[in-house]
């Protein structure tokens, strides 16, 4: 069983980076390798843009947002998680002291990139270890 996450999990949120910004978003974390379309930097209201979490080109064009890949993509991105421990720190060190917004793009919101990060984040720090 893993351990429970290094913050309080109400302070760990998700959200579309259509959705406007909004005070109680606190630190707003971009976690797509892409900019989202059709949104300005300034109602992007970013706090940071963390790129290199995101799964990478290869894995983002292969799942293609597919429910039926959903498990195996979950497994790999899971995989590529496990060689991000200084990014998963951060975040976690983040929420530990404010809440946390985990900004995407993606149209589904059950089946994306974001979805799996969030759930390693509240995991807990042994998420990974089995990857």
């Amino acid at each position: 069983m893993a351990d429970a996450p290094s913050f309080p999990t109400a302070n760990l949120r998700l959200k579309r980076a259509y959705e406007p910004a909004e005070p109680s978003d606190g630190t707003r974390i971009l976690v797509d390798r892409l900019w989202p379309r059709g949104v300005s930097k300034d109602r992007a209201d970013l706090s940071d843009w963390m790129k290199e979490i995101a799964p990478t080109t290869e894995l983002r064009k292969w799942f293609g947002h597919d429910p039926a890949k959903w498990p195996e993509f979950q497994r790999r991105y899971r995989a590529e998680l496990a060689q991000q421990a200084a990014d998963l720190d951060r975040i976690r060190a983040l929420a530990a002291r404010g809440v946390v917004t985990l900004i995407y793009s993606a149209h589904d919101e059950t089946h994306n990139d974001a979805v799996v990060l969030h759930q390693v984040l509240m995991e807990g720090d042994e998420a990974l270890s089995g990857a």
